[in-house]
């Protein structure tokens, strides 16, 4: 009995600690990695070949590629869903993304023993008495939950179960808030960018995610929109079996697909030439359902599913796209929906003078340090809001000096517009993969001038891409189907 109450008093020791280990780990390997980036740029000061400076560049950035892929791999959590984010052409070295791009839902899985225990204090009953099969090994496992294939007693369909891990919620909070402090230094020092407010924001939203009933309630009204708004949905929403839906757990159809990662290696197998028409027109097809979907969620609805990373998109038959895990969704208020709807029309026409008066009204705060500033304000909103970079630009440099952001500082960022920026950076990110440039401004053009319209702020003679009268939005979404 006395051993029992030892190893109990060293469980209870151990979870009292790792907070504190988890924080020690992170502001240890941050220092590194950014004190190294420091000393770099003074020793990479002396080459005067521009030819060898960017040979250094390179080597610099793969060292330190390393230390973050190490870093994210070993504490996981919170730390893979920063991969995610920075892990991308657009946002960072070639050498950062191939190295972060092998991240992508490699969480540890929970022991099965646990997720059973887990699975019947939350749903009541055992797990044989709910369901006719369960598979013990889980079709993926992320930074908050797994999931499991299953088929319930006395149905013929599988579902998907997705549970979390035990004790997850604590270790996450632990962490944005250690990336919280570093983004605060960053931005007073480095990044002319208003960090915090971004990291307050994924606070709140990553929160939201240890709730599966409220997952289960965005998953049913993003599908029921979606579904009210066309003849065929763009993408597929798994349907959310109610009864079965607690905190914890949440039980859902099975949809059969490949993961858009993989889409590359399906052509291939089934003998298509990745680079010939019938594989272009296979991407097309899925780019042009997610830019229908998401043009509709964020600018008529304002409630859009947040999180549409690779991970989260499967390839079903005939190029239906099918969109998972409604954790990370956010609703929109109608000001700030209809402010990104004007910037969206301001990038479409290349309107600086538009673009700096919706900075505004979306309450971005910006101080201009260059000349011609309208003309970056500009250059600025079509890096931050569209899916395709503007002309010479193929990725962010937030340290450059001739970036728009070290030019336009941007003071202040609404954290409730940090949804928005992290869904279109990860729209551009899929466009890249697939080798289609796109831009998510001039396909939304249509959507944004309806939403518009509708609330009173465009006359029907200042409608450039529908109809008036009453057809009015009989071609809304004409140049998306063409995209």
């Amino acid at each position: 009995m006395p051993s029992l109450d030892l190893k109990e008093f060293q469980e209870k020791l151990s979870t009292h600690f790792r907070p504190l280990q988890r924080s020690f780990q992170f502001w240890v390997r941050a220092a590194d990695i950014y004190t190294g980036y420091k000393v770099f740029q003074l020793r990479v000061c002396f080459e005067k070949d521009v030819t060898k400076q960017e040979a250094m560049w390179e080597r610099q950035h793969e060292f330190a590629a390393e230390k973050i892929y190490n870093m994210c791999s070993d504490l996981g959590g919170f730390f893979l869903k920063v991969a995610q984010i920075i892990g991308k052409p657009d946002l960072a070295p070639a050498a950062w993304v191939r190295r972060l791009v092998t991240l992508c839902d490699q969480s540890p899985a929970t022991p099965y023993d646990v997720i059973r225990v887990v699975l019947e204090k939350e749903l009541g009953q055992s797990v044989d008495g709910l369901f006719e099969r369960f598979e013990v090994n889980p079709l993926g496992s992320a930074s908050i939950a797994q999931v499991h294939r299953a088929r319930l007693k006395g149905d013929k369909r599988d579902v998907v179960v997705k549970v979390q891990h035990p004790g997850v919620q604590e270790l996450m909070m632990t962490d944005i808030r250690n990336l919280q402090a570093f983004a605060l230094y960053m931005q007073k020092t480095d990044i002319k960018f208003d960090l915090f407010s971004i990291t307050k924001e994924m606070e709140k939203q990553i929160g939201y995610e240890f709730d599966f009933k409220r997952e289960a309630d965005a998953m049913e009204r993003i599908r029921h929109f979606l579904h009210e708004n066309n003849k065929n949905s763009p993408v597929m929403v798994p349907r959310v079996i109610r009864n079965m839906v607690t905190r914890r757990v949440l039980v859902m159809e099975y949809i059969d697909g490949i993961p858009i990662l993989k889409l590359g290696d399906e052509i291939a197998k089934r003998g298509i030439n990745p680079g010939g028409k019938i594989a272009a027109a296979a991407k097309r097809n899925i780019l042009k359902s997610l830019a229908v979907a998401y043009g509709q969620m964020i600018l008529k609805s304002g409630f859009f599913h947040a999180d549409p990373h690779p991970g989260n998109i499967l390839i079903c038959k005939g190029s239906e796209v099918a969109l998972l895990d409604y954790g990370q969704v956010k609703d929109l208020p109608d000001n700030l929906r209809l402010g990104y709807a004007n910037l969206v029309i301001a990038i479409a026409d290349n309107d600086p003078i538009r673009a700096s008066e919706s900075y505004r009204e979306l309450g971005i705060h910006t101080l201009i340090n260059c000349e011609d500033g309208q003309k970056e304000m500009l250059r600025l909103a079509q890096t931050m809001f569209d899916t395709k970079l503007p002309a010479g630009v193929q990725m962010l440099q937030p340290f450059s000096e001739e970036s728009s952001i070290k030019k336009i500082a941007v003071q202040a960022f609404p954290e409730e517009l940090f949804s928005v920026l992290r869904t279109v950076h990860l729209l551009r990110g899929l466009s890249v993969g697939l080798g289609i440039n796109y831009s998510c401004a001039e396909q939304w053009r249509p959507i944004a001038e309806e939403a518009l319209y509708l609330a009173g702020r465009l006359k029907g003679n200042d409608l450039k891409t529908v109809k008036r009268g009453r057809g009015l939005f009989k071609r809304i979404f004409g140049r998306v189907v063409g995209l």
